[in-house]
Formats: structure tokens, sequence, C-alpha cells
């Protein structure tokens, strides 16, 4: 009878290649062996043990094939350490998060988000929200001893955290204030997707299910295909919808289209949802459009590196200073750093990406108009963004550094033949300002081998031209 070995967390991770991206830890389906995600989990605990005291954990998991397996397995590692796991099955992130904050218990979410099927992630909060970059680090160097994983245990699905996850939208309203409005929602392989359709019809919503899959599908709401650009006109034409909503994998950032099947940037429907809330103080990535400081809707606006973790981090200092501070990002997550009042009810704080409060905010904000004259009154600053993907994380890293010894150069090298730049940023990537207004921003992504450019200028069309301009000629650096 073989004996089973004895594991050292940290050797486990730094061996898989796995890494913290700007949202999670993010490999290949064949880099999250039972081990690793056994490995990943006793450190996780080991961290919050020291912080909180507990003796159950959340998991829930996206649609993945892969998922399911790797939630098995940080629930194996669970039990060595006597923890009860309550499962939640296939929920969104954000109905994980705020079902265990409320319950002051540590949750673990198996997500890969956006990223193609054949990649997966983990992301790890503590009982009071998103774990910081302080914790990935101790997650990383915590040098836990646990037995390998050989039998897996079975795990049984909760209905709780969607529940309560419906229950906080719908609970903020007394009449179905959205009667008449007709929403579709493009369901995919959405987390979320059995449970939008409740949210919307509770508010009375006629709803309109679009085009669900059985296969994965990596919807990713900062670079959306063309293909995704032209369904959304074509459902809205045919069924004379009045918005269409949908997310990514996981339900933490959101897709909205206008009234046209427009989609609306992730930045502008963050704007508008923070103008409804009265939101004073906003923290927010780097990437994000200008048109935020430009709308003067509001007290003060903090920029930070990309990344969910970076934008909380500054909700603590915006805290001492404002009533009501939030944050979201240009991919669209809304993040709520304090407790709002809302029709004289309270909205607890919730705060990691969620795709559910913006899009009520914004159909609350257009009220019995439509959502593009929201849109149209907002300063008209307009962005668009693309990666290349498999694009090496060090050839990008190489590029960007040359850039910022030279902007001028590498400006050139991308085909812009007006060279005078206002401002360099290089809080995250390199931020390169024309003194024509036009913003050009590259950044390695986070989580993937992928290259982003973003731009922002006085027209979709020139941002356009800028990314398409810009990436081709990246390809021939």
């Amino acid at each position: 009878m073989s004996t089973k070995s004895k594991l050292i967390s940290s050797k486990v991770i730094a061996e898989s290649g796995i890494a913290f991206g700007t949202s999670g830890a993010r490999g290949l389906v064949t880099q999250f062996t039972s081990d690793v995600c056994a490995a990943f989990t006793v450190a996780f605990i080991a961290g919050m043990k020291r912080n909180f005291s507990f003796n159950q954990v959340a998991i829930a998991i996206d649609n993945r094939p892969s998922s399911h397996a790797m939630a098995m397995a940080c629930a194996g590692a669970l039990q060595q350490l006597d923890i009860e796991v309550v499962y939640y099955g296939v929920v969104p992130t954000p109905a994980l998060a705020y079902v265990a904050q409320e319950d002051a218990i540590p949750a673990i979410m198996v997500t890969g988000s956006h990223i193609p099927f054949d990649r997966n992630g983990l992301k790890f909060y503590r009982p009071d929200g998103e774990i910081s970059k302080a914790d990935e680090q101790a997650i990383i160097t915590e040098q836990v001893e646990f037995t390998e994983l050989c039998d897996l245990p079975e795990l049984t699905a909760s209905n709780r955290a969607a529940e309560v996850y419906i229950t906080r939208y719908t609970s903020l309203f007394d009449t179905p204030w959205l009667t008449g409005k007709r929403i579709g929602i493009y369901e995919h392989s959405s987390a979320g997707r059995d449970l939008y359709y409740r949210i919307f019809e509770n508010l009375g919503a006629k709803v309109i299910a679009l085009e669900r899959s059985d296969k994965f599908v990596p919807i990713d709401t900062e670079a959306v295909s063309a293909e995704d650009t032209l369904k959304a006109i074509q459902w809205s034409k045919e069924h004379n919808l009045d918005a269409i909503f949908s997310t990514d994998g996981d339900g933490d950032r959101p897709l909205m289209s206008d009234e046209n099947g427009n989609w609306l940037r992730g930045d502008i429907l963050g704007l508008l949802s923070a103008v409804a809330l009265n939101i004073e103080a906003l923290s927010v990535p780097v990437s994000c459009n200008t048109a935020i400081e430009l709308s003067n809707k509001f007290t003060h606006v903090e920029r930070t590196k990309i990344g969910s973790p970076y934008v909380i981090a500054e909700f603590a200092n915006l805290a001492e200073k404002f009533k009501s501070v939030a944050g979201f990002e240009a991919n669209g997550g809304f993040l709520l750093g304090s407790d709002v009042r809302l029709n004289g009810q309270l909205l607890k704080a919730l705060p990691t990406r969620d795709a559910v409060l913006p899009a009520i905010m914004l159909l609350a904000a257009a009220g019995d108009g439509v959502i593009s004259t929201l849109v149209n009154a907002l300063p008209q600053r307009f962005t668009h963004s693309d990666r290349i993907q498999n694009f090496a994380t060090d050839k990008s890293h190489r590029i960007i550094a040359k850039g910022k010894i030279a902007p001028v150069n590498l400006l050139a090298q991308l085909g812009f033949d007006n060279l005078e730049i206002k401002s360099v940023d290089e809080t995250d990537g390199l931020r390169i300002t024309l003194a024509d207004e036009l913003i050009v921003h590259l950044r390695p992504s986070g989580n993937a081998p992928e290259l982003r450019c973003y731009a922002e200028a006085g027209s979709y069309t020139q941002a356009y031209d800028c990314v398409v301009r810009s990436l081709k000629n990246i390809q021939e650096i």
C-alpha cells in the first residue's frame, strides 16, 4: 500500500508556472492539477487564519469544462484542514463574494473570466472582500505542508448565493419600474445566465433570452468582437429592445448596449452609473476615459494601475474624506466602495467587480427615455481597445521599455506623424497624450500573453484607427 506524499505549498506553486495577474491566479488548465489547486488553497487559508476566525469557506465556479474538477481539488484541500466547504455551484463571482462577505468567511472562485477555455484561474476573497497584492505575495511564499490529493470529494450545490444576490438588487425597489421595457440577455456561457432574467423580470421588464451556448464562450468586455458588435445591432432591431445585457464568463464585468444595440464602453457605463448613485469620489484605472474628469460630476477622481486590487486599495483613503466611494474599470466592472442609500434602502458596499449594479443604474438613469441620450450628453471622448493574442510578455515589456526611453521613436514606429507629446504617464505600461489630445496606451495583459492597446480621441474613428495602426505596426517591429 503506497503512502501519500507530503508536499509544500510554495514549492508546488513555484513549479506550476501559474502566476497572479490583474485579477486572480491564471494559467493553462494543464497547469492547474489537483495538487496545484490544493497548494493555492492551503496557502490562502494560512494567511486568512492569521487575521480572521472562521470554520467555513465558500466555493463557486464558472461554466468552464475544467472548473468543477478544480473546485473539487480546492474542497479536498479544505477537508484536510478540517474546514467545512459551502459550495454554491455556478454563480457570478460577485454573488459568491457578496454572500461570503455577509457570512464573514473566505471564498474561492474558480474562473478564468474572459480568457480562452484552455486556461482557467482562481480568485480569492477575504471575509471582508477581495485579497490585496500583499495577500497574493503571501500565498505564493507560504510554506504549508499538505498531503497530495488522490480522491476528490463530491460537491452538492446550494442555491443560497444566487438567491441572496438576486434579493440584493430586487429589494431596492418597491415598484416594477421597468414595466414596458424590453431587455435582451445575451446568455452565452455566462455564470449568471440562470439568474439575470429573474432580476430584470422582478423589476418589471420583458426579458428576451439570446444565444445560450453549451460551449464556453470567452467574451472579453474590453475587446468586443466584430461578430458580437453586429449581433447586438441585429438583435436590437429584430426584438425592438431597449437594451441588451451580458457579462464576461464569471459575471463580474458587464456588457451593456443602448436601444440601438450599440455596446457601451465599460468606463462610460461606469461613469453614468456612478452619477446615478450620487458617488462623490472615484477610484479608476489610468486606462479609463477622461470624460470622467471632464464631466465635472465628482468631487475627486483617483487614477490607479489597472486591476481591481489597485482600485480597491484606494477606497480606504477616499472613505476617510468622502461619504460615498466607488470605482470601475474600462472593462465595465463596477466596485461599490461604501454603503449607499437608494430609494431609502441601504445598498451595502461590495468592493469587487459587479456587472448587475451598473446595468440597473443605467436603466434607472434613462427612466422613460433612452440610453443613447445619456451617452450623448457626456463630454465626447471616444475610446477603443484591442489586443495581440499569444504575444510573449517579455516582448511587450521590451517594446514598452524602449518607448519610455524614447517615446517619439516609438510613436514613429507605430505610424504616427504628429509627434508633439503633451504628457507621458507610466502608471501602468506607457500612456502617451499628444498635443492634439489623442491618447495611445500600451501595456502587457496581466492575465495572459497579450499586448493591449488603448486609444482615446475626439472621434471613435480616430481612436479605432489609432489602435488598428498601432497593433499592426507592433507586429512588424
